[in-house]
């Protein structure tokens, strides 16, 4: 059996006229074609996305979820009738001592909903009227990796799309000059925790590679090669690309590698992003007080207060997901110092964000998702004594969202006394998945793609929209 006959004999209509997008007839034809051939199913909330994927974990009960009953019981016992047989990390799946650990910082209400967030993060609170809280997030996955895959997948194994992927290929291309899909990662100034980026958390699986997301560097240039080499100026590199626009069409023809579309595709789109990357990245349009708002990191390429901004700028300029991954959350015996770290690093870019969007009627259009793959215990992993953190907690976390058709000013669901469980309007991973795609237009049972015999979706077979997170 040939793989890419087969390949080519599996491209359903949505995929042929994706790929068609990608040429210089994508327009007119996507114009002529129904609503469901580019994956929208009834009418959109919001176009773009930039989620604030906080890898590592932040710990709910210190953040938003408010638990007086774990600070009155502090250093006593957490009943074994709520741990029951749970599974926890190996950090502390023996421990026996699971005392009580409430929050480090104190939480206050803010704002007309009286939302409660951590004296940590004083931007995020001023701005708590704009947000929608999902306080009864909980999943499977008791580890980084799977949880993040799981989360942006839809699997906890590699090799399934990601969200930012399956949103490029149901609804087309977004924009000419920049890529649809855009992925920027950042960590703590003090590498406090080694969690790893993999690629697979952008990647496009088994869609064709035209819909993975674009990593974009910390350091130097975003993306390499926008600078010709020497001696080659403009009209030489377009008529060398033409040349080889050719080569590869006779290519195509031959073999019917939908992957040849994808590098004809990407050739034409890195040319052109060689004059529109210079003007993203050039911020000298950029007034004082919106640079202020993003704090003194916004100058420091490669830090979250940068891929911020540069988050706003894509979404202004026609890039449809943008996802920002931040690592360092990982507190299992530095809690009570590197917590605020992490606050400092990401609460006042966080809240300028969804600022910036709002002042330039962007807001709206824009559904902005802050969160990491699970919680973190009430429970403290160590001892009083010595270090002391909390382990990973894959049975409760919190989520907040903004813009984009949410419910602003609300909090959604609950957990248990000790912040222990999702106990009220529980929600899972792909709960969310099918909620951000109901977001876009896209019914997520009907996007699907066929891949070894049978059809693929981002929910896999579950998933439910949440329609109490929209306004």
């Amino acid at each position: 059996m040939n793989p890419i006959v087969e390949r080519s004999r599996d491209l359903t209509r949505r995929a042929l006229f994706g790929n068609a997008a990608c040429g210089i007839g994508g327009l007119a034809l996507g114009s002529l074609l129904e609503d469901d051939a580019l994956g929208r199913h009834h009418a959109p909330r919001c176009k773009n996305v930039i989620f604030l994927l906080q890898n590592g974990a932040p710990s709910h009960v210190d953040l938003f979820d408010h638990k007086p009953e774990l600070a009155r019981l502090q250093g006593e016992q957490i009943p074994d009738s709520i741990v029951r047989n749970r599974r926890f990390s190996t950090m502390t799946g023996g421990q026996k001592a699971r005392p009580c650990l409430g929050a480090i910082k104190p939480l206050r209400r803010f704002g007309e909903s009286g939302a409660t967030v951590t004296e940590y993060m004083p931007q995020t609170g001023a701005i708590a009227d704009r947000l929608c809280f999902v306080k009864s997030l909980h999943t499977t996955q008791v580890n980084h990796a799977p949880a993040i895959t799981f989360l942006m997948t839809g699997s906890e194994r590699p090799g399934r799309p990601s969200m930012g992927a399956w949103l490029s290929y149901g609804l087309g291309k977004s924009c000419d000059d920049l890529p649809t899909f855009v992925a920027m990662t950042s960590r703590d100034k003090e590498a406090s925790c080694g969690q790893i980026f993999y690629d697979w958390y952008w990647g496009s699986g088994f869609l064709p590679s035209v819909h993975q997301g674009v990593k974009f560097r910390g350091s130097g240039d975003p993306v390499l090669y926008l600078q010709n080499p020497q001696g080659l100026d403009a009209s030489h590199r377009r008529a060398m690309l033409d040349d080889l626009a050719e080569l590869n069409r006779i290519q195509r023809e031959r073999t019917q590698d939908p992957e040849v579309d994808t590098r004809i595709a990407q050739y034409e789109l890195a040319y052109r992003m060689q004059s529109s990357v210079p003007e993203l990245t050039d911020w000298s349009d950029e007034p004082e007080h919106v640079l202020a708002m993003y704090g003194p990191d916004v100058h420091r390429k490669g830090s979250f207060a940068y891929n911020c901004l540069m988050a706003r700028r894509l979404v202004e300029r026609g890039t449809r997901f943008v996802q920002l991954m931040h690592a360092g959350w990982d507190q299992h015996r530095n809690l009570y110092t590197q917590l605020e770290v992490q606050c400092r690093d990401t609460d006042a870019p966080s809240a300028a964000l969804v600022m910036d969007l709002a002042q330039r009627g962007l807001l709206e259009d824009t559904l902005v998702i802050w969160g990491g793959e699970f919680g973190r215990t009430p429970f403290l992993q160590g001892s009083f004594e010595g270090q002391k953190g909390r382990d990973h907690h894959p049975y409760a976390f919190t989520w907040w969202l903004a813009g984009g058709g949410t419910r602003a000013g609300t909090t959604f669901g609950a957990t248990d006394d000790f912040g222990f469980d999702a106990v009220e309007d529980r929600v899972t991973p792909h709960d969310m998945q099918a909620t951000i795609l109901h977001l876009l237009g896209i019914d997520h049972e009907r996007l699907t793609y066929r891949f070894q015999g049978r059809r693929y979706r981002l929910t896999d077979v579950h998933g439910r929209v949440v329609d109490g997170l929209l306004a």
